[in-house]
């Protein structure tokens, strides 16, 4: 036989598979009307592993875990075409109706915002995207505006969720988590970086900066590349730096930070645009104690917890990948004392109206696995 043959015997096979799988499902259906008439549960975990084993121990040792995935993606399949025609609507799915029914048609123009002081340059310029009249209120750390949130203290918390430099804020997911809050909008901030001093001073001159954290991460180029030895004097928050810099009686300090600085405190640009990469941002989530889910949400945010073993992942994104639904994150976090598991953060891009986002919020609300739903939204550019 030459490639061709195989190839045509391939063909025959599949057109029998194409024809037993379809098969498969239509019993699968069938079964489901049983179920749905009888009040069982769609799962039968016991009868899943025992059916594993019983056509894995039938099959030649080198192709047992071939076989093993084959079933578990068939099991899948066969539960989500069971719960799309069960329609097992659950009280999470219940409250998304409901938060979707209540929520103004209009995201509010004007709001108290709560910011963490450390973010406060960047969340500035934040505000001014999402709202048309913000009062900002700026705190310490970025537990106390989850907290200041919660506990009614102002409407929204903005928080940087990640940055394309630096990557991810881990500690979010476990705040909004911990305070039960919820995502309302996202939004991306370039993170423009300028060397700024007083108007009398010139770059040759200047022999210490101040700055922050993050702005000293995102400049990290400019500054090695500076060709005299440099003091780097690190703040709070850019607002901090930018304040001692105007007030110092010295003539040879300068602050790294955003450019709304200039204006504030009286400061002229002294090397414009020094951060890293021209397209480094920051994306900022607006956060609210209450489920509030506004027209054109198109990105919704879940974490849920799995087993850490071979092929758990692999299972819960083939139920993604057969509703077509596409996840645009995924990120992994360990879970403290709890080293037999992983939590994971998915942000899914699928309509809130859409019959797939109903049906994977059934089915993962439903599974028994530790879930959380984070809100559904849409991204402000």
């Amino acid at each position: 036989m030459d490639l061709l043959d195989y190839r045509q015997a391939l063909d025959e096979i599949d057109d029998q598979l194409i024809a037993l799988f379809r098969r498969r499902m239509e019993t699968s259906m069938e079964i489901a009307a049983y179920k749905k008439e009888k009040g069982l549960p769609i799962l039968d975990a016991g009868r899943e592993r025992e059916k594993t084993k019983t056509l894995c121990d039938r099959m030649p040792p080198e192709l047992r875990s071939y076989t093993a995935v084959l079933y578990s993606s068939l099991f899948e399949l066969s539960r989500s075409c069971q719960r799309r025609q069960m329609a097992q609507y659950t009280e999470l799915n219940q409250a998304i109706d409901q938060a979707i029914a209540q929520t103004p048609q209009l995201f509010p123009q004007s709001a108290n915002v709560a910011v963490c002081g450390a973010e406060d340059g960047l969340a500035q310029l934040a505000c001014e995207k999402l709202f048309r009249m913000p009062l900002v209120m700026s705190f310490d750390r970025i537990e106390a505006v989850f907290a200041a949130t919660k506990q009614g203290l102002c409407n929204y918390a903005l928080v940087p969720m990640e940055n394309s430099a630096t990557g991810s804020v881990r500690e979010i997911c476990d705040l909004l988590e911990k305070y039960g809050c919820y995502v309302v909008r996202s939004v991306q901030v370039r993170a423009d970086y300028h060397l700024l001093g007083k108007p009398s001073t010139r770059f040759e001159e200047i022999r210490e900066i101040f700055t922050h954290t993050q702005a000293a991460e995102h400049c990290s180029d400019f500054i090695s590349r500076l060709d005299r030895a440099i003091k780097l004097t690190l703040f709070d928050d850019p607002r901090q730096a930018a304040k001692a810099a105007a007030e110092s009686p010295r003539q040879d300090v300068a602050v790294l930070c955003g450019r709304n600085m200039m204006d504030q405190f009286d400061l002229r640009g002294l090397k414009l645009g020094v951060q890293n990469r021209d397209l480094d941002s920051t994306r900022f989530i607006c956060v609210s104690k209450m489920l509030e889910i506004y027209p054109g949400a198109d990105r919704s945010g879940i974490q849920l917890s799995l087993q850490n073993q071979p092929g758990a992942l692999f299972k819960l994104l083939a139920r993604f990948y057969a509703l077509g639904i596409n996840i645009t994150r995924l990120e992994s976090h360990a879970i403290c004392g709890r080293e037999a598991e992983i939590r994971f953060f998915l942000e899914l891009d699928t309509s809130i109206y859409s019959q797939e986002f109903v049906q994977i919020i059934c089915e993962l609300s439903a599974s028994g696995q530790e879930f959380t739903y984070f809100g559904s939204y849409r991204e402000v550019q």
